[in-house]
């Protein structure tokens, strides 16, 4: 096989390893379909190819390949040596970082390929951005679990999310020093959760978290403490049902909570410039000094998310602003929270942001009463009473019938009784009665 064209399939995958199998292909043909990414080294054994087309796809990004560093890469076929291959992978949306550094740094004719992102170079021809300008931010761990004391047997979940370009990827170590990954015992998650289904006491210690991308790594540690098992709980209790783990409605004083979080989990100090405060079950207003030594500030940009979720929620505040009040937050957990200041960087004319300050607060409990009814207990009783009022009033309707039957005699409602028969008739004419008869003859003797 010398000539493989595959362009026009809508295909979001490939058998790479069986196509890298071919090695007598000299045109290969990908063009057209909904391919996201390549795998590093997809081609490195196609000796013969001299044509790959891959324009019009998804592809952000295209991994070094050896064929590609030991070839020429040309734009066009017509005119190029018989020892160069011809490389085409417009229309993509190319993410145009560090990771692109090597493609660009390969001699090959100018074509019209274009840069999606960053903003900074977006729609920009991918040949005419500089070298220094293929750059990559390292990763930065913006959110971790605090201190976690859980009873054995029950589930635990680690959290670190970190931001980056390229998005970094977060991998965990254990207490002992041995790589965390998918087992019967832990699950990790893209997004950097670490969860133990069922905890045991040696799993008590310090985890550490490690987010990588091609600029760099950042780690961040976070301490799990694996205590006894919870008693058995008797099953006609008539007290309140005890605070479960995470449960925003437990049922714990403000002070009580506040103390016992300030206990177990110190966390980092709060920032002297960033400052949080009259926060209650869902609101908090953050405050943050005047920052006149980060000249052109356009915005600041609020981020936090909860120790319950991954989610990084953003907010961008007016240049002018110096406090802002967050309305929306839960009862009963754990925020960690970052103020930043966006301004144009003189020195490169872009945009960049600097940190103002971070920290960390926690919103109160909102209290149950003790002993309300169940939602299921209130439903069965409608129920019982609806089909009482029911039941009550057929046999009401059934009494009324019995009683109007029973005062017409014993006939249905509505039917008059028949008059008696009568024997003889007399008729009556003007008041005098009707002649007599006369009476029979004597019978001769």
């Amino acid at each position: 096989l010398e000539d493989l064209d595959l362009s026009y399939n809508n295909l979001e995958q490939l058998p790479w390893e069986a196509l890298g199998r071919l090695g007598n292909v000299n045109t290969l043909g990908l063009d057209h379909n909904l391919l996201a990414s390549v795998p590093a080294g997809a081609f490195s054994r196609l000796h013969k190819l001299a044509r790959l087309d891959m324009t019009s796809n998804r592809l952000t990004t295209i991994p070094p390949d050896p064929l590609f560093s030991r070839l020429p890469l040309l734009a066009r076929p017509r005119g190029s040596p018989a020892s160069a291959l011809v490389l085409a992978f417009g229309g993509n949306p190319l993410h145009c970082n560090c990771e692109l550094v090597w493609l660009r740094r390969l001699a090959r004719e100018d074509d019209l390929e274009a840069c999606a992102s960053p903003p900074a170079l977006g729609g920009r021809y991918f040949w005419a951005v500089g070298e220094e300008e293929f750059v990559c931010e390292p990763p930065v761990v913006t959110h971790r679990s605090p201190p976690l004391a859980v009873p054995a047997g029950r589930p635990a979940a680690l959290r670190c999310r970190a931001v980056g370009d390229p998005e970094p990827r977060v991998r965990w170590v254990s207490p002992q020093g041995r790589l965390v990954g998918n087992s019967s015992r832990a699950r990790a998650f893209p997004n950097g959760t670490l969860e133990l289904l069922v905890t045991e006491p040696g799993d008590g210690g310090i985890f550490t978290c490690i987010a990588a991308n091609a600029a760099g790594e950042a780690t961040a540690a976070v301490e799990l403490t694996v205590g006894p098992p919870p008693p058995p709980q008797l099953a006609n209790s008539t007290s309140c049902d005890p605070p479960r783990d995470g449960d925003p409605d437990a049922l714990t004083p403000p002070s009580a909570a506040s103390a016992s979080a300030k206990a177990a989990d110190p966390g980092p100090p709060t920032d002297r410039g960033v400052q949080v405060t009259e926060h209650g079950a869902t609101a908090a207003l953050v405050q943050w000094p005047d920052q006149r030594p980060i000249p052109g500030i356009r915005m600041y940009q609020i981020q936090y998310n909860s120790s319950a979720d991954d989610i990084l929620v953003y907010r961008m505040i007016p240049a002018d602003s110096r406090s802002f009040l967050l309305s929306d937050l839960a009862s009963g957990r754990t925020y960690d929270l970052c103020v930043l200041a966006v301004y144009e960087d003189s020195a490169t004319g872009l945009t960049a942001t600097r940190p103002v300050g971070c920290a960390r607060f926690s919103t109160e409990p909102a209290l149950r009463p003790c002993g309300s009814p169940h939602a299921p207990f209130l439903g069965g009783t409608m129920i019982i009473a609806l089909g009482g009022v029911i039941v009550a009033s057929v046999l009401v309707f059934i009494f009324v019938l019995l009683m109007r039957y029973k005062v017409h005699g014993g006939q249905p409602p509505g039917k008059a009784k028949a008059p008696a028969p009568v024997s003889s008739v007399c008729s009556q004419t003007n008041g005098a009665l009707g002649p007599t008869p006369a009476p029979p003859a004597p019978e001769p003797a």
